[in-house]
């Protein structure tokens, strides 16, 4: 994401979007009632007949609207946002739905609070970070996936075609269905880590042949064991931090990190909280460092007062995307909790 304009006291940022998880970030950040501002299509207004369904061609304006919904939808990588037009040469008073993708210019002007400008800079830093894909391989299947901000998505599942000891014997087959997985591969992967994982040895089998290949892509292969195949395996390597330092710096990984050092400290009873209640006591007595807080509890604003009472006691909040384990393992612990500075 890139900042194009900043104005303190209108409260106006607009930002470009550059990648796809610029758009899950803009999910956490347009909130109801932010006034948005974008390029966008809507059929002209014409005099004679308003009623009529095409009452006039499309054409681009520029129009705001004051936000109601936002929807990201993670398998189709656009966002909308949908709302009353408030400003715009027509239509005012009408609703209007933006569609936002790659390449989008998007003006918001709200009053930002301390946790959203830490995310818009974050993303705007996310950029430079280069995209890490993984293969969990086994002798039936391949899947490849793509660690994102919000998570991780599969991007393509690959049948060998056979399996069994008899298959295994039959290089032909097994050249094809290699062939098929690192065509796949060479097409989505970016420029960042490829991670070859799952159990037995089929891993060092496919990282072996694109090494004999010569292919480019082969330099980029970091190879992990797992006990799981497909994306259960994805998911143990976030979850244990195995090649710690390949993914150290994605937001996921900080995420999961920080709600297993939660779930450690509740088993021991050690320096934390969760739950409204207890947080709400230990942001009272000045006690939280960090706090964490699904996606969707932000969304919704249900805990307010506690963000702002974090903002005033300096507490770093850190929002989890629910689109992967740990958000998951937090909305079941009540949507909120707190790594403590010291025990309450």
């Amino acid at each position: 994401m890139k900042i194009l304009k900043k104005d303190p006291r209108s409260g106006e940022i607009k930002v470009l979007i550059q990648t796809e998880d610029d758009l899950w970030q803009l999910y956490n950040i347009v909130e109801q009632n932010d006034l948005a501002f974008a390029l966008t299509s809507r059929r002209e207004e014409t005099k004679d007949d308003k009623l009529r369904a095409e009452r006039g061609e499309k054409r681009k304006m520029y129009l705001g609207i004051r936000v109601e919904t936002v929807e990201f939808h993670e398998f189709t990588d656009w966002l909308r946002i949908h709302g009353v037009i408030e400003e715009g040469q027509q239509d005012i008073g009408s609703y209007h739905t933006f569609n936002l993708s790659v390449g989008d210019d998007l003006a918001i002007i709200k009053v930002w609070r301390r946790e959203l400008m830490d995310r818009l800079d974050e993303a705007e830093k996310a950029v430079e970070r280069p995209k890490i894909s993984f293969v969990a391989i086994d002798d039936e299947e391949a899947v490849l996936a793509q660690l994102r901000e919000y998570g991780i998505k599969e991007v393509a599942k690959i049948r060998s075609g056979g399996s069994g000891k008899q298959y295994s014997t039959k290089k032909s087959g097994k050249d094809e269905f290699y062939q098929e997985v690192l065509a796949k591969l060479e097409a989505t992967a970016g420029e960042g880590a490829v991670i070859i994982l799952g159990p037995g040895f089929e891993k060092e089998n496919f990282s072996n042949f694109v090494r004999e290949k010569g292919r480019p892509i082969s330099k980029k292969f970091h190879l992990l064991s797992t006990g799981q195949s497909g994306m259960a395996a994805v998911q143990e390597v976030m979850k244990k931090g195995i090649g710690a330092e390949v993914l150290k710096e994605s937001r996921v990984a900080i995420e999961t990190k920080l709600m297993e050092d939660l779930l450690a400290d509740i088993s021991k009873g050690g320096a934390c909280a969760y739950g409204q209640a207890e947080v709400g006591q230990c942001l009272d007595a000045g006690a939280v460092e960090t706090l964490l807080i699904t996606d969707k509890a932000m969304r919704s604003r249900k805990h307010e007062k506690l963000l702002k009472k974090a903002d005033e006691g300096g507490s770093k909040v850190v929002v989890i995307s629910t689109l992967h384990d740990a958000g998951q393992k937090l909305e079941s612990l009540g949507e909120i909790g707190a790594l403590l500075r010291y025990k309450v």
